[in-house]
């Protein structure tokens, strides 16, 4: 066990619970702040993981999660806002 991996478990212990609580209580708002902080640590999370086991695997998944997350929040967003549908059917 390295100093990376000793990180990587603080982080996962320390990080992600208030991340969690966050996510499961309050307003939708709050949850979504609370997703959007995890999907950021867990990206931590990868690297450090990456560093310890000396994969470069977990660098693309921590890269791949570093751009979908911000767009996932993006839609998240987007059902929150809650406009309402003008018309009856598909635009033409």
């Amino acid at each position: 066990m390295n100093a990376w991996l000793i990180a990587a478990g603080v982080l996962l212990a320390a990080g992600l619970g208030p991340c969690a609580w966050l996510a499961l209580r309050g307003a939708a708002h709050t949850r979504l702040a609370g997703v959007n902080l995890a999907t950021t640590l867990v990206a931590v999370e990868f690297l450090l993981l990456a560093q310890g086991f000396g994969r470069s695997s977990y660098v693309d998944l921590a890269l791949v999660l570093a751009v979908v997350g911000p767009v996932g929040t993006l839609v998240f967003t987007r059902f929150l806002a809650g406009e309402p549908h003008e018309g009856g059917g598909p635009a033409t």
